[in-house]
């Protein structure tokens, strides 16, 4: 599914090695610090694995949190910090300034319910942690509120996409297909304006790929809007709705040139040349000359000079994030335990501080070549 050819690169971490010598002063503390330490270099490994499943990243992410929420929240439930909140800080590179083979119905599944997840955790970061921070985040950077609601967004369009293509390849109403179409365009602009006031020389090419969206799916709403016309014998509406995809069309096209050109984070694609953009094209083509044909033959209506308003809204198939909650805090966590770590006995040199010139090496991630472009069919 060469859709989604945009991503900004993952974000990397400095170890965590979680050794608090002399705090942890018994057998319980010391095997939280084991099993954190553990549990952390399993999650990271599966961020570059390819044989990770959905079930396999949510098993090693409440292993991992479910230890940490020790570390972040008092015990007995209450509002008040756990007293280990402030021994260890944690440093990432920014994503900013720091093509798929065909899919089955079930993974299509999965990637619209991961995509609405993905969004879900995103909102739950931005409303209930992120205010939290030690060091409030920095404008313009992966933790900031208007980065977060882009990916928020973002998710929600791209999940989005596939109900759409659910829908083309169900051959389901084209008012649904166009409405759908204009709501995803929608969000696509949204997210490219809330990222409207950041630095260019850090969101161009993420912007470029909102743009895109949002024209390409423009197209789609005004393409099947035109069919929809047509089938209610508007045949000159119908021609107008076909002229103004065309012309958004020519937008995308254009915008998938300048995104390849763009320098920024993100892969170096050629997104006209994926199939899902082509078969667009050739759809608006043929619908736009079967509306010609039929006006000349048939209908003799004149054609407006202006396109019709889209006021479209989906009944169905919208995208909302999946609530998010971190797990609740592990069983291992007893009064006990958290007893048992001693911060008087904590070093004055604290070597749990990055040290400033301590740079992050950023992921490697695998690099995913299809064996062929097939666009998005879901089987």
């Amino acid at each position: 599914m060469t859709h989604w050819f945009h991503r900004n690169p993952l974000k990397a971490t400095a170890p965590v090695t979680f050794n608090y010598y002399g705090v942890a002063a018994g057998p319980a503390a010391s095997k939280i610090c084991s099993d954190l330490r553990s549990s952390r270099a399993r999650l990271l490994e599966l961020f570059t694995d390819l044989s990770c499943t959905p079930e396999m990243m949510k098993n090693a992410s409440d292993s991992y949190f479910s230890l940490l929420q020790g570390f972040i929240n008092s015990l007995d439930e209450s509002t008040q910090e756990s007293k280990l909140r402030y021994i260890q800080n944690f440093k990432w590179t920014d994503t900013l300034q720091g093509q798929v083979p065909s899919i089955t119905e079930d993974e299509a599944k999965e990637v619209h319910r991961s995509l609405k997840i993905a969004a879900g955790i995103f909102k739950h970061l931005k409303e209930s942690h992120i205010p939290k921070l030690i060091t409030p985040a920095e404008k313009g950077r992966d933790l900031e509120a208007r980065l977060l609601e882009a990916y928020v967004v973002q998710c929600q369009a791209e999940a989005q996409e596939v109900t759409i293509a659910r829908a083309i390849e169900l051959k389901h109403a084209p008012g649904l297909i166009a409405a759908l179409a204009y709501e995803t365009a929608n969000f696509y602009q949204k997210a490219d304006h809330t990222l409207s006031s950041l630095e260019p020389a850090y969101s161009a090419k993420w912007r470029k790929y909102l743009h895109l969206k949002m024209c390409f799916y423009t197209a789609y709403a005004y393409c099947y809007h035109g069919q929809t016309l047509l089938a209610s014998d508007k045949c000159g509406e119908a021609i107008r709705s076909l002229q103004e995809a065309e012309k958004f069309y020519a937008k995308a096209e254009a915008l998938c040139k300048e995104y390849g050109e763009t320098k920024g984070p993100g892969p170096t694609v050629k997104p006209s040349g994926h199939l899902f953009f082509r078969k667009l094209g050739n759809l608006v083509k043929n619908t736009l000359e079967k509306c010609q044909r039929e006006n000349g033959f048939i209908y003799f209506q004149k054609i407006p000079t202006e396109a019709p308003q889209l006021e479209l809204k989906a009944n169905y198939g919208l995208v909302e994030p999946v609530p998010f909650e971190f797990p609740p805090t592990s069983a291992q966590w007893t009064p006990d335990t958290l007893a048992a770590f001693d911060l008087t006995k904590r070093p004055k040199d604290d070597s749990t501080k990055p040290k400033p010139e301590e740079v992050v090496k950023p992921v490697k991630e695998p690099d995913i070549k299809p064996q062929k472009d097939t666009g998005c069919y879901i089987s």
